[in-house]
């Protein structure tokens, strides 16, 4: 499964804006491209597509900005992914159940479906067992 940079500057932005405000007050978005060194016309796209999604609120005007919707240690990292990625699955016959059957010819009795099921509920388990909260004070050396 690869990470598209959508999701990645998602999450950094997010946290950003956990660390910057939380849900307390507006945080411009030029104050977090800037932080983040995200180019600012694609966080305006990756904003408004949180925003739908409840996972931010914006405010209008001269003290406009982002906020959290929610605190951030309510909005798990799964969540966020989802958003921004769309399914976790890592092959398509893992992917939504409408679509799944259609993506492949062996659906019934593929033994390596079993594998990417497997691996789908790892993901999924994973990111969102994590917080943006747990990603805010997370010490994990950078390198090992």
């Amino acid at each position: 499964m690869k990470i598209s940079s959508r999701t990645e500057y998602g999450l950094r932005a997010m946290v950003a804006l956990a660390m910057m405000a939380g849900v307390d007050r507006p945080v411009p978005l030029r104050a977090v491209a800037e932080s983040e060194s995200i180019p600012e016309p694609f966080l305006d796209q990756i904003m408004a597509k949180l925003r739908r999604a409840n996972l931010v609120t914006s405010v209008r005007g001269a003290n406009g900005g982002y906020h959290l919707s929610r605190p951030a240690d309510e909005i798990s990292v799964g969540e966020l992914v989802r958003v921004l990625e769309g399914s976790l699955a890592p092959v398509a016959c893992v992917g939504e159940a409408d679509s799944s059957e259609s993506a492949c010819d062996l659906f019934v009795g593929c033994h390596a479906r079993n594998v990417w099921v497997r691996v789908t509920n790892a993901i999924t388990r994973a990111l969102d067992a994590l917080t943006l909260a747990d990603v805010m004070h997370d010490e994990v050396p950078l390198h090992t």
